[in-house]
């Protein structure tokens, strides 16, 4: 998996073809990830998701990056975790699987993933980090032409479990 990358990092800096935002279904900005995606892209990223009308839990739309050093935001919405058994597992990992067919339908070769619904809609990175890696991995395997994918990690601990889920 040389073309798997997991990182300790803001997601904003990073140079890449699109970044992923884990964003809410009206896609105009909130906390977490999302308000700083749209603080640092300016407000044309908000002028753009504006004529998108929103986004369902496990879809994904894809935007200009505008003042972002990556080229385009591709926004998805996760799911708020209850309890693991009202189809969170699979809404999470068709957020990963809709962004990178996104990414290939665009032609994208580099995109950078933040941990999609582990802050406020309360997804544990125990449970979300394995669905993540799965679908990343399995995306890779069959799509041998896209060069990079990162994992942009806030916390050395999420770091430190993707690493070593990385490992096994």
């Amino acid at each position: 998996m040389d073309r798997l990358e997991i990182v300790e990092a803001d997601i904003t800096t990073l140079d890449v073809d699109a970044i992923v935002n884990a964003a809410n279904t009206s896609l105009l900005g909130g906390g977490g990830v999302d308000g700083a995606i749209h603080r640092a892209a300016g407000k044309e990223l908000l002028a753009e998701c504006r004529t998108l009308n929103g986004c369902r839990t496990g879809e994904a739309k894809i935007t200009k990056g505008y003042n972002l050093k990556a080229r385009h935001v591709i926004h998805t919405v996760g799911p708020v975790y209850s309890d693991g058994r009202q189809g969170e597992p699979e809404l999470l990992a068709a957020c990963y699987r809709n962004s990178l067919a996104l990414a290939v339908e665009n032609g994208l070769k580099t995109i950078a993933f933040p941990l999609i619904s582990t802050g406020v809609y309360g997804y544990p990175l125990e449970e979300a980090t394995p669905i993540a890696l799965r679908e990343i991995k399995a995306f890779l395997e069959t799509h041998p032409d896209f060069e990079r994918v990162i994992v942009a990690c806030f916390s050395r601990k999420a770091y430190d479990l993707y690493m070593q889920l990385t490992m096994e």
